[in-house]
């Protein structure tokens, strides 16, 4: 569900659209996003899923409309942005001289965290990776690799997570984790944005779905809703 009133809204989108030349990636869309809940954009590949996701977190600037945080107009580069809003994005981006622990800690540095030796510590216990601290990304498998993106997304402060298909490469052992990682997000508050082709997670961890295809919204309310309209079983 979408909040009542946009003023409690953490996360606003105004009619946001994008188009690349003479594509239009995105037709335009309004959206709310309150803390502690969580909206699935469900979709084909290309259907703009991760263009909606890169607007909201500030890494691609609307060609119409405005994506507001907290009343501010959202870009990567405002300070307020960068300190509340994670991203864990749809490709495995790792320094290759760096281990998992190090990647951690720059990412604690960044944001200067409190503790973040024993914080650090609980993150990599929490996503099965304290037995590949001193790993180098080329030693670790693709789902640890996806396990260290979402590590670095958890050992930081934010009030929204935006997440890109977060489900890719975990096994369904790690799938199930990552759905009770974010049901426990919300309910510390944190607003979370994730793009999915899994209905069985949108279901589990979703308030609010929007389905798109070729930019467009074609349906949206509750998982069990969109996906029932769509024909689609989880």
């Amino acid at each position: 569900m979408t909040a009542r009133n946009g003023a409690d809204a953490l996360l606003q989108l105004r009619g946001v659209s994008r188009r690349y030349g003479d594509r239009q990636a995105l037709h335009p869309i309004d959206h709310d996003l309150a803390a502690g809940r969580c909206t699935a954009l469900f979709g084909h590949n290309g259907s703009g899923k991760s263009t909606l996701l890169r607007i909201a977190c500030g890494r691609d600037a609307p060609t119409g409309g405005r994506a507001l945080f907290a009343g501010r107009t959202v870009a990567e580069d405002d300070p307020e942005v960068r300190a509340r809003v994670a991203v864990v994005g749809d490709s495995v981006a790792c320094y290759p001289d760096l281990t998992v622990r190090e990647h951690l800690e720059l990412v604690t540095v960044a944001h200067a965290v409190d503790d973040a030796p024993a914080w650090i510590d609980q993150v990599l216990a929490d996503r099965r990776l304290a037995d590949h601290a001193d790993a180098l990304p080329n030693a670790l498998s693709s789902g640890q690799l996806q396990s260290l993106l979402l590590a670095a997304a958890l050992v930081r402060p934010r009030d929204l997570l935006v997440l890109d298909e977060p489900e890719q490469r975990l096994d369904p052992g790690a799938r199930a984790r990552l759905a009770a990682l974010l049901v426990a997000e919300k309910e510390d508050g944190v607003a979370v944005l994730l793009a999915t082709h899994q209905a069985e997670l949108a279901e589990e961890v979703a308030d609010h779905m929007i389905a798109l295809e070729d930019g467009r919204v074609i349906e949206q309310g509750t998982p069990a809703e969109v996906l029932r309209k769509l024909g689609v079983r989880s």
